[in-house]
């Protein structure tokens, strides 16, 4: 006899013979709250909630729930994964008082029990409320929110809401404005509050507790607080409905669906961030960057992971991009980084930008949104054009050759800088920006680990090769014309062949051919080498380039660093001395001006390159 309500769910008939086990019963979607599909049963072991039915008219029944079927329950049961329990009080029709006295204390013995409700099948008392109440136990259970004994939220959801808040808070300063609690508000809940709303909700929090509301903003604890008492006022669904948006799951985890939304790459293309991915990711630098230097500081780094489940940028990463003279990534090497992430691994981006939260912030409907796939790269050597910002060069090289140098010196660091970089924080990656006919492109170099023998699609696939030999090591220029004759003799990826540590003796290479003779073989010629191998990415048709016309390659200063000063001021005026005589042309009126400016920016030049001699001979 403690079954009617179940049978009432299908026929809202009351039957005199009840059966010992009812049929399973389906309540279809479209006639619930909370528009989802309900199946009844009377006893699964596969379930999301248990309804526990007592006659309240029979006290050894309500006794048998605590010392019977709550503990058998149990027992099948683990203890991190019990389903909500509703404890139902059957035959209210049959009792003229409530039994609710009785109820409610072993509703507050057991944490796993959601609600109490008394219902009678015969005269449909509560027999829907039953249903939609355990509908709401299952689709927002108290269970991952809050513990009852401690009456405070679990450290899961602490942790969930604490993320939540500072993604709000846009301007991280630590409150929720009203401009922010209305975007929170009309991201999770499709509306704005009115402005006396917002003020009887921060009202509330000042009544309970002093540090709730700080410059007439919402605190962190604030924030906190009101989800407690949604809580504890048995409005778990708003809570829920927050977390959801945010992204969250049952568990309180972030959904696989929302850290890594579906992406399709075809074969030979790569992956770009897009305009509104750099405007979303400048805002959030700016928002972390508190000193308004252009650069992270370690502190403020943490502060702008403090989203993520982990730290996802090591100490390699400063040695990758730009930094300031302390170290710290400055914007521009910011940006490089989440450039070099996306190129990369492209889910890793995703799954960054899904902490961050992206696609709240900007209404999208997944950080899928903030990624360009581009066309494949067959098209852009047909056309002979391409869109792409992002160009790899992979940098081979024997052992010793001065890849690292050559990597470092892209970022504008010294001999000196370099020698600072500890053994287990050096990166194989640097990038950065070029120009391009005057368009900004990053050029990421990749150092490849030598190995002949064996060199895999990755270290093949780029958009350009950089073959780097020492010309003090009589053996290493053999190693770049192998791997050349080897591997990209017969392709189509253009390469460059460079001479390192030309500050050092140049001694006879052991090749048949002399670098320099090898290289004019192929009609090389010397320019800017960054921006050269920037430009050959992007019109690969020349196939293969030499930094060496001179066959000491001073030009190239891969390993002399510490004059990379001096000679970009003596390059500078050796520019204005060509300008100057393009311009003397032009006006002859000023002939004589012309001249001098000429003569003295060459005579500047002469004496800063004699300066550039002396210290080679001294060190």
């Amino acid at each position: 006899g403690r079954k009617p309500w179940k049978i009432l769910g299908i026929g809202e008939e009351f039957p005199d013979e009840v059966p010992l086990r009812a049929e399973e019963i389906t309540i279809p979607a479209d006639v619930t709250p909370e528009r989802v599909p309900t199946h009844i049963v009377d006893y699964s072991g596969n379930t999301h909630l248990i309804c526990e039915s007592t006659a309240m008219t029979d006290c050894y029944e309500i006794n048998k729930v605590t010392s019977h079927w709550i503990p058998l329950i149990n027992d099948r049961t683990d203890k991190d994964s019990r389903v909500p329990l509703i404890l139902v009080g059957n035959k209210s029709d049959l009792v003229e008082h409530s039994s609710m006295e009785t109820i409610l204390p072993i509703m507050n013995q057991y944490q796993d029990i959601e609600t109490c409700v008394e219902c009678s099948a015969k005269n449909l008392k509560n027999i829907s409320e039953l249903f939609y109440y355990a509908q709401k136990a299952v689709l927002h259970p108290t269970g991952p929110l809050y513990c009852p004994e401690e009456k405070e939220l679990k450290p899961s959801c602490i942790k969930a809401l604490t993320r939540i808040f500072k993604v709000s808070d846009l301007d991280n300063d630590g409150i929720l404005n009203d401009n922010e609690l209305n975007f929170f508000q009309r991201t999770c809940f499709n509306t704005p509050l009115a402005p006396q709303a917002l003020e009887d909700v921060k009202n509330v929090v000042r009544r309970n507790m002093t540090d709730g509301v700080k410059d007439n903003g919402l605190t962190l604890k604030g924030f906190l607080f009101l989800h407690t008492l949604f809580i504890q006022r048995g409005r778990h669904e708003t809570t829920w409905t927050v977390l959801r948006r945010f992204g969250y799951d049952d568990d309180l985890e972030l959904t696989q669906e929302y850290l890594f939304p579906m992406i399709k790459i075809p074969p030979d293309c790569t992956t770009e961030l897009n305009h509104n991915a750099y405007l979303f990711l400048q805002s959030v630098f700016d928002k972390h960057d508190k000193d308004r230097d252009c650069a992270l500081s370690p502190d403020e780094v943490k502060d702008l992971f403090k989203v993520f489940p982990y730290m996802p940028w090591g100490p390699d990463v400063n040695n990758t991009v730009c930094t300031n003279d302390q170290g710290w990534i400055t914007y521009q090497g910011y940006l490089s980084q989440w450039t070099l992430t996306t190129y990369l691994d492209v889910q890793r981006s995703l799954e960054y930008l899904g902490y961050l939260g992206y696609s709240i912030i900007y209404e999208q409907e997944s950080q899928a949104a903030a990624m360009t796939v581009t066309r494949n790269k067959r098209i852009d050597l047909q056309k002979k054009q391409t869109q792409r910002s992002v160009f790899r060069c992979n940098v081979l090289g024997a052992r010793g050759s001065g890849k690292s140098g050559f990597l470092q010196a892209f970022l504008g660091r010294n001999l000196q800088r370099q020698r600072q970089i500890r053994e287990d924080h050096k990166s194989f990656y640097a990038i950065s920006t070029t120009y391009v006919y005057g368009q900004e492109k990053y050029l990421l170099l990749h150092e490849v680990i030598p190995d002949f023998d064996f060199l895999s699609e990755a270290d093949l696939a780029c958009d350009v090769v950089c073959l780097v030999y020492d010309v003090n090591n009589p053996r290493s220029f053999e190693y770049c014309a192998k791997v050349y004759k080897q591997y990209f003799i017969d392709s189509k990826t253009p390469c460059v062949v460079i001479a390192a540590k030309s500050d050092l003796h140049e001694v006879r290479q052991h090749y048949s051919l002399s670098p320099h003779e090898f290289c004019r073989k192929h009609k090389l010629h010397p320019k800017d080498i960054y921006t050269r191998l920037t430009t050959m990415a992007m019109y690969p048709h020349a196939r293969l380039r030499c930094m060496c016309a001179c066959n000491r390659c001073t030009y190239c200063l891969c390993q002399n660093l510490l004059k990379l000063e001096l000679l970009r001021s003596i390059k500078a005026q050796l520019r204005r001395v060509v300008f100057n005589r393009h311009m003397a042309q032009a006006d002859l009126k000023n002939s004589t001006f012309w001249l001098r400016a000429s003569v003295g920016a060459t005579v500047f030049a002469v004496l800063g390159f004699a300066m550039y001699r002396a210290l080679l001979k001294q060190r």
